[in-house]
């Protein structure tokens, strides 16, 4: 549960501003007298830097005077309740089970539970490429199945195995343009993974809403785009923004995993760690 308070949020707290949320980076109060910034406010005024915290945001600042933003809250948990009765042992060991799966350890290689929350049925030999995936310290696979034995099923395994383990997050799919749309469908449908297809279209839907000067690799954690598109002109020199410079660290790294639909035909490789599938 969550409710709602006009005081002015600390620093680390998380706020609701125009609909979304963020996390308050920075307060700075006005130096000037209340009166001066606006007659009918009787205290002063705070200019607050936030950084959102939602998937469709990521990396977005914000900066507004708290006092006179419209709608402006800050969001507190509030206490679980008390507890009134005992449920039924079914009910318990299900939330035990679900515990259980929940608490998986990065260095445990014989728990993979990937195959286990996702909506497909597995075959055995579809396993080998994530129980790889697992034991190298830098992913690096190059899947090579017959046609319609799976690859896809297989990468996507890997992907959502090494999401669970926290060792991925910023993910990057580059594919022929005819199959953005299939490879999007199948990462949500069989995975619950949500993808965006970084495309013209959404380049121009984020220069109307945020600006001539967005940058779509920066905003989304996981991507899907064509291998057509990547190399234009603008969407590569965008790209290349998000990759570090010369003499920049590479660590931590800006894209955890690419995935590359059609290998052959990728001439070039970015930064990130590598799973071709062919």
């Amino acid at each position: 549960m969550e409710t709602a308070t006009l005081n002015l949020p600390e620093q680390g707290q998380l706020v609701q501003v125009r609909s979304r949320q963020w996390v308050v980076n920075e307060i700075r109060p006005s130096s000037l007298p209340a009166v001066a910034l606006k007659p009918k406010l009787s205290g002063p005024q705070n200019l607050i830097t936030l950084s959102s915290v939602e998937d469709d945001g990521l990396g977005e600042e914000l900066q507004v005077v708290w006092e006179i933003e419209p709608g402006a809250r800050v969001i507190e948990k509030v206490a679980l309740p008390d507890p009134t009765t005992f449920d039924a042992p079914a009910k318990l060991d299900a939330f035990l089970d679900a515990v259980r799966w929940g608490a998986a350890s990065t260095t445990d290689l014989k728990n993979i539970q990937s195959p286990f929350r996702s909506g497909i049925e597995i075959e055995d030999y579809q396993l080998d490429p994530v129980v790889r995936a697992i034991q190298m310290p830098r992913v690096n696979l190059l899947i090579a199945d017959d046609v319609g034995l799976g690859k896809t099923i297989e990468a996507g395994m890997v992907a959502l195995e090494l999401i669970i383990r926290h060792r991925a997050r910023k993910i990057l799919i580059v594919v022929p343009s005819a199959l953005q749309i299939q490879w999007r469908d199948q990462m949500r449908d069989k995975f619950g993974l949500d993808f965006r297809i970084v495309d013209s279209n959404l380049m121009r839907e984020l220069r109307r809403r945020r600006g001539i000067h967005v940058n779509p690799w920066s905003h989304f954690p996981r991507l899907i785009t064509s291998i057509d598109f990547l190399k234009r002109e603008r969407p590569l020199r965008l790209f290349r923004e998000t990759l570090p410079s010369q003499g920049e660290p590479i660590y931590p790294r800006k894209y955890d995993l690419l995935i590359c639909d059609e290998a052959h035909n990728c001439a070039h490789q970015v930064e990130a760690n590598m799973l071709p599938i062919l």
